[in-house]
């Protein structure tokens, strides 16, 4: 029988009656704020601890469940009436307040639009699916603490990320329950007539229509599209269904809404931006939108010099370390979603494709929007030393003859907003012994050296409460989980006895992709079974996790690992909770003794769930890849290998197992059992406030917003201003400029190159080197020479490279023009240098432009 559907349904909202005294309690409960301040929190828990419990820690939807008599009775308690006005001053104050950029920067006009696929802000807000979006909402948390001017941009999935359940076999099932908007803590966005700001994206065959929402971050909006609208057809209200589900048509859907609706969202609120942050390629088509808009404005611009003004203002950050991972399309879905748009760009198919192509030669090479975003911003980084390294190598086809280390991609190192993460009895003892500068500048190393003033007893203490509350809490997940499941009695009664308070506890969670490997210590199951069992000196594991839903070789590690643990002598010393979110994370990196991070190396562009830990004072055990690398010190952690690198992933496996098997026996067991008279690890103690005290104020949010501050966004924002002056005067020189030197490039020629001596010199001399170099038509001032140099490896390669500008030094004869530069003798050893030339226009943004580059 066909489904029923009612022809006209006319819908109403009822709101809680909430008395005037309790009024602030809705304004904080409508701004996020109060997720990442503890008091905020037992605030609305303390109306009521099952309802807060039922409503998924969401307090607009818990207020709409309380009845009138405890709304009532809470109005007339001094006691909670004077916590709730203590907390609202907090609240307002941090609204009011000045914070770094503004004490850096003072008054201006900088405004940074933060473009992303998905914000973890709160587990009652789940539109994330994992790190990404985790990282965004805390980017969110640090910008609103410091003060940027800033504004978020993504897409409110009514479905969110799947919920994640297990079989009876173990293996990963998705549900997609709705989202009910109008109990989260967002709201639609009206103009001042009263009628909702909707927005339009056109589409090959139809226009989708979007809703405009925004969710409040402290002071920092996030402005979130939903084409869930009767206008539109079934399909399209399906574009903001799900988070990265649905095939590759889906997806370019939801990337034309997050990037080109995301850019019309800001312009209908009148949201002026000039610095625009792609975080992650599925943003790009943003540039694609400002350029447009540009040329729109200025009919008798080309599309190259609208293009100056955008790069100028465009920050990318890419968080993929694989080629596998980035958005890629092919060049007739492209054409399809993009035909109508090309002409009001100034191109022509074939330009407009170029855009996405890596190899500029390969017509079928798919449009990469990593490579769109690349091309279409000046301003380029990696999440971590290791991954803008690996960033480089991975880019390096688009700026050919570039050495890899001179690409145009930086790094900053990803970080936590670390008063999202800390357990309540942490953040207590920080209060005690470091007082509020930990709060106001978590970045101050000077600051977190008192966390050696912690009294080891309290410290311990404290973890053992943490680690206590998640067992119990975890016993209950369990519970939960096998009586949903179908579980039997017995098993059902097993699970109120896993897991020990005072056992060693490790914690594994993250996305179960292969590359993480959650499953490698199960390539030595009979070692495992010994650490499981031991009952002098117990350990016991707790995993967590969701593989993707297409990805069958991630649920085959989940079902190995739960498999594993239903082995009646172990299955009370390892567990699998199902549905790892925001709030299975804090339990785990608050209560476990180690975090385990297992990915082949390479492959973890950054990792923040270790940083999450470390903040607690929770030992790392990984891989040295991702932050590890800047992070790891024999003091506070271990490191699994030595950044080795293998041709053989099994042989790695084996290997890495051994050695992880290894530092478990050897060294992380006998250390934490290492008891003193009084039952205290005082070595274990030690490495958790060396992990403090060294992590904490280095691998946090306020940090990381600040770096972007200061090397992308304020450069980003003064830069494009300058190229703006007098009508792009500037912008349009430079794309002319490119545009010239371009056409006469393969004209430029190094002549000869001479230098002084024999090649042979003691350290302390100079090397003199002159290079003669003819430029047809090229002003000297526009290009730039330089020196190369540095040791020679035994492949006969510049190890350790700089580079040195050469003097002009004079016009030798028609275009043909002498540079000098000298090269200090500091070291002995086989050096080598070579020239090269490079542009050099003052308005480039990097002196490497992709094919101008001219080796002697």
């Amino acid at each position: 029988m066909a489904d029923f559907a009612i022809p006209t349904i006319r819908t109403f909202q009822v709101f809680p009656d909430i008395p005037q005294p309790l009024q602030p309690l809705v304004d904080m409960a409508q701004n996020l704020w109060w997720c990442w301040h503890p008091d905020a929190v037992e605030l609305f828990r303390r109306l009521d601890r099952q309802a807060w419990e039922t409503a998924y820690h969401n307090p607009i939807k818990m207020l709409g469940s309380l009845s009138q008599q405890r709304l009532k009775e809470a109005s007339e308690d001094n006691s909670y009436l004077a916590h709730m006005n203590r907390v609202y001053g907090w609240f307002q104050e941090h609204l009011k307040e000045e914070g770094w950029f503004h004490k850096k920067y003072g008054d201006n006009k900088m405004s940074v639009a933060y473009f992303s696929a998905e914000f973890g802000l709160h587990e009652s807000l789940p539109i994330y699916s994992g790190g990404l979006g985790v990282l965004a909402g805390d980017h969110l948390k640090s910008a609103s603490e410091i003060g940027l001017p800033l504004v978020g941009v993504g897409l409110l999935y009514r479905n969110g990320y799947f919920q994640q359940y297990l079989s009876g076999d173990g293996w990963q099932q998705e549900a997609y329950p709705e989202l009910d908007f109008y109990t989260l803590p967002i709201e639609p966005l009206r103009y001042t007539d009263g009628s909702a700001v909707r927005i339009r994206v056109d589409l090959p065959d139809n226009a989708v229509f979007c809703r405009v929402w925004k969710a409040s971050i402290g002071r920092i909006p996030l402005i979130l599209l939903d084409t869930n609208l009767q206008e539109n057809s079934p399909a399209d209200r399906d574009i903001t269904s799900r988070l990265y589900g649905g095939g590759t048509e889906m997806r370019i859907k939801q990337e034309i809404v997050l990037g080109i609706g995301g850019v019309r969202a800001l312009d209908a609120l009148n949201m002026p931006v000039n610095v625009w942050h792609m975080n992650e390629g599925h943003a790009a088509f943003l540039a694609l939108e400002r350029i447009r808009v540009l040329l729109e404005k200025h009919s008798t611009f080309t599309f190259d010099e609208a293009r100056q003004q955008v790069m100028a203002t465009n920050v990318f950050t890419t968080h993929t370390p694989v080629p596998a991972g980035i958005d890629m399309f092919a060049p007739d879905l492209m054409l399809k979603y993009f035909k109508s748009l090309i002409p009001s760009l100034k191109l022509d198919e074939e330009g407009f494709l170029a855009l996405g192509r890596e190899d500029l030669s390969n017509k079928k090479q798919g449009f990469s929007m990593a490579v769109l975003a690349i091309r279409l911003a000046d301003s380029i980084n990696g999440v971590s030393w290791l991954h803008g390294d690996v960033s480089r190598h991975m880019w390096h086809n688009i700026w050919p003859q570039v050495p890899p280390s001179d690409v145009p991609i930086k790094y900053v190192t990803n970080g936590i907003h670390a008063r999202s993460w800390l357990s309540q009895e942490n953040a207590d003892l920080l209060d005690r012994y470091l007082g509020e500068a930990w709060r106001s500048d978590p970045c101050d190393q000077s600051v977190w050296e008192n966390v050696n003033q912690i009294p080891d007893e309290e410290l311990w203490r404290a973890h053992e409460r943490s680690r206590e509350r998640l067992v119990s809490w975890t016993r209950q997940q369990l519970k939960d989980q096998l009586v949903k499941r179908g579980g039997s009695y017995d098993e059902i009664a097993t699970a109120e006895e896993v897991l020990d308070p005072e056992a060693l506890t490790i914690g594994f969670a993250r996305r179960f992709a292969t590359y993480k490997r959650g499953a490698l210590l199960l390539r030595d199951p009979d070692r495992l079974r010994r650490l499981l069992t031991d009952a002098k000196r117990p350990v016991q594991f707790i995993f967590a996790g969701k593989a993707h839903p297409a990805d069958n070789e991630g649920k085959e590690l989940i079902r190995a690992i739960v498999q594993f643990a239903r082995s009646a002598d172990i299955r009370r010393r390892i567990v699998f909770l199902e549905n790892y979110d925001i709030n299975i994370a804090r339990y785990l990196v608050q209560g476990v003794d180690v975090w385990l991070n297992t990915p082949r190396r390479g492959m973890e562009a950054s990792g923040t769930s270790g940083m999450k830990a470390a903040a607690n004072g929770v030992l790392n055990c990984s891989i040295l890849d991702g932050w590890w690398v800047e992070g790891y010190q024999p003091d506070l952690g271990w490191a699994i290998g030595r950044g080795e690198t293998y041709t053989d992933a099994n042989m790695q496996d084996t290997i890495e197992c051994h050695s992880l098997y290894d530092i478990l026996e050897k060294q992380i067991v006998p250390l934490f059992y290492q008891r003193t008279a009084d039952r205290i690890p005082k070595e274990w103690i030690a490495r958790m406030k060396n992990c403090m005290r060294v992590l904490a104020p280095r691998f946090n949010t306020n940090r990381m917003v600040q770096n972007y501050t200061e090397m992308f966004y304020w450069p980003s924002h003064e830069r494009g201003a300058e190229l703006a002056n007098d009508e792009l005067k500037r912008a349009v020189a430079l794309a002319h400029a490119k545009d010239q030197l371009r056409h006469r490039w393969g004209g430029i020629k190094i002549v000869a190159v001479h230098t002084s001596g024999n090649g042979h010199y003691r350290v302390g001399e100079n090397m003199q080197v002159e290079a003669l170099v003819d430029l047809p038509d090229i002003n000297p001032q526009d290009i730039s020479v330089e020196m190369f140099f540095g040791p020679i490896s035994a492949t006969g390669q510049i190890e350790q490279p700089q580079a040195m500008k050469m003097r002009h030094s004079r016009e030798m004869g028609p275009n043909r023009h002498l540079f000098v530069g000298n090269v200090a003798c500091t070291t002995s050893g086989r050096q080598g240098f070579a020239v090269r030339v490079l542009p050099g226009y003052p308005d480039l943004a990097t002196p490497f432009e992709p094919g101008l580059i001219l080796w002697n």
